[in-house]
């Protein structure tokens, strides 16, 4: 058994080189990871300590001789509340909508980004208020011009224009901005409106890669290099020779290779290891980050002569709660993208579905609205969204009009009351076993999780639940 606040994931995949670099990211939040060669084995599972103590299965939809729908759809039987998340290959959304049909929670495109993953966890565990508000990777592949990017709030309109000037020149660009916030957009668009975009744009997620590979995929290396090096290959910087190398999660980098990534920015060559020559290459780069570089560089992460190389034109993506105004149009422009997408269709969306969609906070930003926007189209049975079909924004937003503010929101006062109609003040065993319900049913019944939160002992709220007269099961 695990012990107490512990979380449990069961990944699901025969791939030892996964399974490494799964156990390795969970790690870092505190998840302990069980495997499971095969569906049989999976379900076998279930019935053991660890089985009984999980917190999230991940399933790699190619697992050996599994029908990843059957599967989940099995699991979900067995387990209605636990989050169930599906791994699938870059361009396989027809695999994704029948997996989250069947019952998936959400799905990651691989290769594995640690960020996401780590996002994907959390939301799943309720480590956030995020609801239905999955971090699904982007599904979209067509980049957009710049005047094809939805946004007019001013922040967002000057950061484009920035961008726009930059495309034009050689110098690197650094693109930061929260989670979500569309950093990738801007350097697709960047790259589309530069010369070289009839040239290769190659993507790099620094935080994806294991810290001993990251000079080998960047720089590439020959042939008996070092120990598995059983073939030549060519790295990153040599693909994109012309064109254009996107680092995302640059602050990620680990701090030699930053050293050797700044060699390249000033000498134009690489070295790939166990090469004797160097190579001359012409790349143009644009570095991502959601962290604050300069914080980084205080803690010694990150290197000063780096920043300001990578640094010569900054572009801030302001985030989505500071531009709410665009929730309407990005919605629509969205879904109008989502219904190009494999067994999806066209779906409009109500005035109410919008106003429900702008009065929330939107912590992940775009890609967030884009995934609850994803997720409502998938389920959807009718020929238009409505407010139904974001049942927990929703329930995050009772009691607050439309346009609400996420302040109100923050203070409780949609899901407990705090006054009496009269004015005066309930009592604060009432207010309580009110949180409390409210926790267990924010927390589908992990009443580990619902202890964790509210920071007290399982036995604690176990206790309470008595005193209180508060059945768990209807809560």
């Amino acid at each position: 058994m695990t012990r107490e606040g512990q979380r449990l994931l069961m990944l699901i995949d025969d791939e030892p080189a996964q399974r490494r670099l799964v156990a390795a990211i969970a790690a870092r939040r505190g998840w302990r990871t069980v495997f499971a060669d095969d569906a049989e084995m999976a379900l076998a599972t279930l019935g053991t300590p660890d089985g009984m103590a999980l917190d999230a299965i991940l399933l790699d939809h190619w697992a050996p001789d599994c029908d990843s729908a059957a599967l989940i759809a099995e699991l979900r039987a067995n387990r209605p509340l636990l989050p169930i998340l599906m791994l699938t290959a870059n361009g396989s959304v027809s695999n994704a909508v029948g997996a989250m049909r069947a019952g998936a929670t959400d799905f990651l495109v691989k290769p594995i980004a640690a960020e996401r993953l780590l996002a994907a966890l959390d939301s799943a565990i309720g480590e956030e208020a995020k609801g239905e508000l999955r971090p699904l990777t982007e599904k979209m592949s067509q980049p957009l011009a710049f005047d094809e990017v939805v946004g007019s709030a001013p922040k967002f309109r000057a950061a484009l224009a920035i961008a726009a000037k930059a495309a034009r020149a050689r110098v690197p660009v650094l693109v930061e901005g929260e989670s979500g916030a569309g950093k990738e957009v801007i350097a697709d668009a960047i790259h589309a409106a530069s010369p070289r975009h009839a040239k290769p744009m190659v993507r790099v997620n620094c935080g994806a890669i294991p810290e001993n590979l990251v000079e080998s995929e960047l720089f590439g290396h020959e042939k008996g290099a070092f120990t598995g090096a059983f073939e030549r290959k060519i790295g990153r910087f040599q693909e994109a020779d012309g064109g254009t190398l996107f680092l995302d999660e640059v602050g990620e980098m680990p701090v030699d290779a930053q050293v050797k990534l700044l060699r390249v920015l000033q000498s134009g060559e690489i070295q790939p290891i166990g090469a004797r020559h160097t190579l001359h290459v012409d790349v143009r780069v644009i570095a991502a980050t959601n962290k604050t570089l300069s914080e980084e560089i205080e803690a010694g992460r990150f290197r000063e002569d780096l920043y300001y190389r990578l640094n010569v034109v900054q572009v801030t993506i302001p985030p989505l709660r500071e531009r709410s105004g665009d929730v309407a149009p990005l919605a629509r422009h969205l879904l109008r993208r989502i219904a190009e997408q494999p067994g999806l269709r066209p779906l409009g969306i109500t005035d109410d579905a919008l106003a429900l969609l702008a009065s929330y906070d939107w912590p992940g930003n775009v890609r967030q609205l884009h995934n609850a926007l994803f997720r409502a189209a998938v389920l959807c049975e009718g020929e238009a969204l409505t407010r139904a079909d974001f049942p927990q924004i929703a329930e995050l937003a009772i009691g607050i009009p439309a346009g609400g503010s996420g302040k109100e929101r923050q203070t409780g006062h949609a899901g407990v009351t705090l006054f009496h109609p009269d004015g005066n003040l309930r009592a604060l065993g009432d207010i309580e076993a009110d949180v409390i319900r409210l926790a267990i049913g924010h927390y589908r019944g992990r009443m580990t999780e619902v202890a964790r939160r509210l920071g007290i002992g399982r036995s604690t709220l176990y206790r309470k639940l008595g005193e209180l007269g508060i059945d768990q099961h209807a809560a």
